[in-house]
């Protein structure tokens, strides 16, 4: 039976790796690489091999960066008091994009999810409470993810952190902006009553 050459073929089962990436999706994508554009396969494999060496865990946040810490633990405008507990990189980055936020972050690298055998060992809690211990915030947001693990997670650290007296906060969860009631969840809308606010006219 007649099948791709071998370098093909480990490019496909290496993409295939990937979050999200079927056979069929990084077989499109090895062949594109290689019979149509070579050049951004050159391009990609450089990348790859900086991003590999270069990029690295913040020794303070856990967000990614290029050197010891990330450019958000550098800044001296940063509020320290007020920190912000995430699952991953791209809710810090998500967050970032609002402008709103001026304080300090962790990136857990995971969430509590005892079902999958994940425990609190899986994520960077211990990190976390070490750093809380050596300078307690006055706040810490809990701003995992409105899912059950998420909700589990941001519970079991809620805690840990109210028998250290320090106060701790949830984003409101409720209906975006510009989205129909129709369309909206029951667990979405219960959240969205439960947290309505005074309208200011």
């Amino acid at each position: 039976m007649l099948s791709f050459p071998p370098a093909l073929q480990k490019l496909v089962r290496e993409l295939s790796k990937l979050p999200s990436i079927g056979e069929k999706t990084a077989t499109r994508l090895a062949y594109h690489l290689v019979a149509n554009d070579r050049e951004l396969a050159v391009s990609l494999s450089e990348a790859l091999e900086k991003a590999a060496q270069e990029v690295r865990l913040c020794a303070t946040c856990f967000f990614l960066s290029e050197g010891e810490q990330c450019s958000i633990c550098r800044n001296p405008s940063r509020d320290n008091g007020l920190i912000c507990v995430v699952e991953k990189p791209v809710d810090l980055v998500a967050i970032e994009r609002g402008r709103e936020y001026q304080g300090a972050y962790h990136v857990l690298h995971g969430l509590w999810a005892p079902l999958r055998g994940m425990g609190p060992e899986s994520m960077r809690l211990k990190e976390l409470m070490a750093r809380i211990n050596s300078a307690p915030p006055r706040e810490v947001i809990l701003a995992t993810s409105a899912t059950v693990e998420g909700d589990a997670t941001a519970l079991y650290i809620g805690r840990q952190l109210a028998e250290l007296g320090i106060t701790v906060t949830r984003p409101a969860q409720g209906l975006p902006k510009g989205g129909e009631l129709e369309f909206a969840d029951d667990v979405t809308l219960s959240r969205a009553f439960a947290a309505r606010s005074t309208l200011s006219v």
